[in-house]
């Protein structure tokens, strides 16, 4: 049974970090790309950063770089945003996303995170 569960989000005050993580399972999870999308009210999901199989190419959308990073590690199982210097238009729902040769993906169920002061 292929599982993706995300943990870390919560709420934080503008300025100050958080760390997500996403541990999978069901899959072989070195032969798969794996990204982070957000999903804030009213408006369609976007990507938010991207990984490699192998860990060495990232990509990052323009309103996120410089400010988050994101890794995996290949013997956990998991990829991880690190979030600094959050704001409050970060306000989303994020989920991790599993991705092979573009027709196989996975989803998991999201985890909430809230920038407000």
């Amino acid at each position: 049974q292929v599982r993706l569960v995300e943990s870390g989000g919560g709420l934080v005050q503008p300025g100050r970090s958080l760390s997500l993580s996403c541990a999978t399972s069901g899959f072989t999870f070195s032969l798969y790309a794996m990204s982070w999308y957000r999903q804030a009210p009213g408006k369609q999901r976007e990507l938010v950063a991207g990984i490699d199989k192998f860990g060495g190419s990232t990509n990052y959308a323009d309103s996120v770089k410089g400010r988050f990073t994101i890794s995996r590690d290949n013997a956990k199982n998991t990829v991880y945003l690190q979030m600094n210097g959050l704001k409050p238009e970060d306000t989303a729902v994020y989920y991790c996303h599993a991705a092979r040769a573009t027709v196989i993906n996975y989803w998991g169920q999201g985890t909430q995170v809230t920038v407000s002061s």
